[in-house]
């Protein structure tokens, strides 16, 4: 009983042994799956940074995946998009927002940036020194003091970003402008190696023409969806954009873009793209070179 017993411990042995290895044959010749992917997968590659200016028709909203690692929002659009926004940054495997920046309190702008405070982990927050009698920027100075928050004051000559050859630079407003609050705009200005991006907010040309810092840059979120009274041929001249997006909506009331814009930038050889055609657009960077896509799709209105 005893030489039987043994006998059968080791057959017992050996028959582990046997599917032990043909597990591991089958595991070597199957793909695994990416469980990463199943909890979100950060579509930035490391040292990239990716800028999404999204569809969210007349209005603005640009999320940054900053090379970093760290993220930007600047502006959220009419306050019917905050959740479609967030789900948009959850897609791409993130969440927080280290810098959220809101150009000024118009609420193609800010609307619903309350709703992204209230339901988003935020790190710091930039606005103009502006204030404005409407519900949307009410709404929002109540969701940043619920939290605990404070609003850093977003004038020029405030560095918002320095990490080795990224930056991210606050160049208007100089002035504030209380007759006009698209002459506040938050005009930021993002650079990485050797690629520069421009962010005007809704900064008409009174606004632009008391920068005095380089305005030179490779991608140009062009003023204030497209207006005229925005963009002058000199400016577009001065800045003279490799890529120039606008964000706008289809068929607005405001007939933005308008053609003068479209013709100064054709003029300096810009590649246009809109979101009002093109939907979201993607323009990628690694320091050097700049890659643009484009059809990710509109932020769903809130139901």
């Amino acid at each position: 009983m005893k030489n039987a017993t043994k006998k059968q411990k080791i057959k017992a042995a050996l028959k582990t042994a046997l599917v032990c290895l043909l597990t591991a044959a089958m595991l070597s010749a199957c793909e695994l799956p990416d469980f990463e992917s199943w909890f979100g997968n950060k579509t930035n590659d490391s040292g990239k940074l990716v800028a999404h200016f999204l569809d969210v028709g007349q209005g603005d909203s640009i999320f940054i995946e900053l090379p970093n690692d760290e993220t930007m929002l600047i502006d959220a659009g009419e306050n019917y998009r905050g959740e479609g926004i967030i789900k948009y940054i959850q897609s791409t495997g993130h969440d927080k927002i280290d810098y959220l920046i809101g150009t000024h309190p118009h609420s193609d702008h800010i609307g619903s940036m309350a709703y992204i405070v209230r339901n988003f982990d935020i790190g710091e927050i930039y606005m103009p020194k502006v204030s404005a009698n409407t519900k949307q920027f009410e709404s929002l100075l109540a969701a940043v003091k619920k939290k605990g928050m404070n609003v850093k004051n977003g004038k020029s000559g405030v560095r918002v970003v320095k990490d080795g050859k990224l930056s991210a630079d606050i160049i208007a407003p100089i002035v504030i402008d209380e007759s006009n609050l698209n002459n506040c705009s938050i005009v930021l200005r993002l650079t990485y190696g050797d690629n520069t991006f421009l962010f005007t907010g809704d900064a008409e040309t009174g606004e632009m023409d008391t920068v005095k810092e380089d305005i030179s840059a490779d991608v140009l979120k062009v003023g204030h969806h497209g207006g005229k009274n925005a963009s002058t041929q000199k400016l577009i001249e001065s800045i003279s954009p490799e890529i120039a997006v606008i964000s706008c909506g289809k068929n607005n009331e405001y007939g933005h873009p308008h053609k003068e814009v479209l013709s100064y930038l054709k003029k300096v050889k810009s590649s246009v793209y809109r979101t009002d055609r093109q939907k979201t657009v993607k323009v990628t960077s690694n320091g050097k070179d700049l890659k643009v896509e484009t059809g990710a799709g509109s932020i769903a209105r809130a139901k």
